[in-house]
């Protein structure tokens, strides 16, 4: 019995190894091969393009857009997903009836394909998961439909002097690498039509705007290449852009506001929300630019208008400073107007007093020291037995040294120091609105 399964499993291991002679895993021969596609392959060369000393081999080209998975400023470039599908016709893969065979990708490296290639492509890779993502597809008439799957990071050169409410264009190119306008022609199958999934997608800060096709030719030193374009037209989202950036910005101009209704003495409290308000905004204005490229050529949007609330917020800073100088100058020069009354009066050792009381002038013939004036005119009285011109003179003195302390405090200082704030609450908020007004047509209308 043991010889007899001895036997047994060594024909079987006999029988299984002659199996396996001259079939090698991941190569491909012509007993491999439908019937079909033998006979097809049979005298093909797949280093000749079709029509080869005939005529140019015209390739229709469609696209499906998956994804745009990342749209970068700072590199100024997108990363998109795509299905890109090219038809052209073979007259050396024509066979009877009107089926079509659809063959595994990797019997690509067995046919002639398009040499395309994306031109602004700075990375890409195709991909390969679980087997790698082509489709052959040959019909009776020998139309050939090749599919791939590409994922590329394609370079879109943007204006960025809107940001955040710009309008961005971008293309998609797709080239001939070696053969030239006599070898091939570009055409897009549908027009417009060839492009799908752009009207779909849904993107993080951008919608699409438009769309369209175009053929041209790319000029080089060789000579003239096949191109088709895909331009497409983003719009940015600008509410995220005011939820995150405008209205705390505002906010913070609106906050530097509340230091007018705070007493001018109140010096910590007005200097804690200027400076403050102004640390804010500096972080403010360096958060947003973290995510945009440190370009001297770009003075976008969103700058100028942090600019102008900083300008505000600096500028609230500096009214209570000079409010405050104003205020100590006021008072300085009053101290001083009363110390040199004080000085004048000491040094001629009498006392001037003002009074309005009516006086009568009698006859002549009376006394002087009963002589009355009738006025009401204000009289400077003098108190002591001193001549007139001694009187007068005395008089005139203090009087010009009142004027002339009244003519320094006025050139000098403010004449209420409390009304630069009463001034300030109406004029800041009235130039940060029209300055708001101006900014906002200009940027979304022009």
């Amino acid at each position: 019995m043991m010889l007899f399964y001895l036997l047994f499993w060594t024909c079987f291991l006999l029988l299984f190894t002659n199996g396996e002679k001259g079939f090698h895993y991941g190569e491909w021969n012509d007993s491999q091969l439908q019937p079909t596609i033998q006979k097809l392959m049979k005298g093909y060369n797949r280093y000749l393009r079709p029509n080869f000393n005939v005529g140019p081999v015209e390739i229709g080209m469609s696209l499906d857009i998956a994804s745009i998975d990342a749209i970068s400023e700072i590199n100024m470039d997108y990363t998109a997903t795509i299905f890109l599908r090219q038809r052209w016709r073979d007259s050396r893969l024509v066979f009877p009836g009107n089926e079509s065979v659809s063959l595994d990708g990797r019997l690509v490296s067995l046919l002639w394909v398009p040499d395309t290639f994306i031109p602004d492509s700075k990375r890409s890779f195709l991909h390969d998961v679980t087997v790698e993502n082509r489709l052959i597809r040959i019909f009776s008439n020998g139309t050939v439909l090749y599919a791939l799957r590409i994922t590329a990071t394609i370079a879109c050169n943007m204006d960025l002097t809107k940001y955040p409410m710009d309008r961005q264009e971008c293309t998609l190119q797709l080239e001939s690498w070696g053969y030239n306008i006599q070898d091939v022609q570009f055409y897009w199958t549908r027009g417009n039509d060839s492009v799908k999934g752009l009207g779909t997608l849904r993107l993080a800060q951008y919608s699409v705007e438009s769309y369209h096709t175009t053929v041209s030719q790319a000029v080089y030193e060789t000579g003239l290449y096949p191109k088709l374009v895909l331009h497409f037209a983003l719009r940015r989202n600008v509410l995220f852009f005011i939820l995150e950036t405008y209205v705390p910005s505002t906010l913070l101009v609106v906050l530097s506001w509340v230091s007018f209704w705070i007493s001018q003495s109140s010096v910590p409290a007005r200097t804690c929300i200027g400076v403050t308000t102004v640390l804010t905004m500096t972080t403010l204005m360096m958060g947003a630019r973290t995510s945009l490229p440190n370009a001297n050529c770009f003075i976008k949007a969103i700058d100028v208008y942090l600019g102008i609330c900083f300008t505000f917020i600096f500028g609230a800073l500096l009214e209570y400073a000079c409010a405050h100088f104003c205020t100590m100058q006021h008072q300085t020069i009053i101290d001083v107007q009363r110390e040199l009354l004080r000085e004048f009066e000491e040094s001629n050792g009498t006392s001037y007093l003002v009074t309005s009381t009516p006086k009568k002038i009698k006859p002549q013939t009376q006394p002087k020291d009963t002589t009355e004036q009738e006025t009401t005119d204000q009289t400077v009285m003098c108190e002591g037995d001193e001549p007139e011109p001694e009187r007068k003179e005395k008089g005139c003195g203090l009087s010009s040294v009142k004027q002339m302390s009244r003519k320094a405090a006025s050139v000098m200082t403010v004449e209420n120091p409390h009304n630069i704030d009463s001034h300030a609450r109406i004029l800041f908020p009235m130039a940060f609105l029209l300055v708001n007004v101006f900014y906002w047509l200009y940027y979304l209308l022009f």
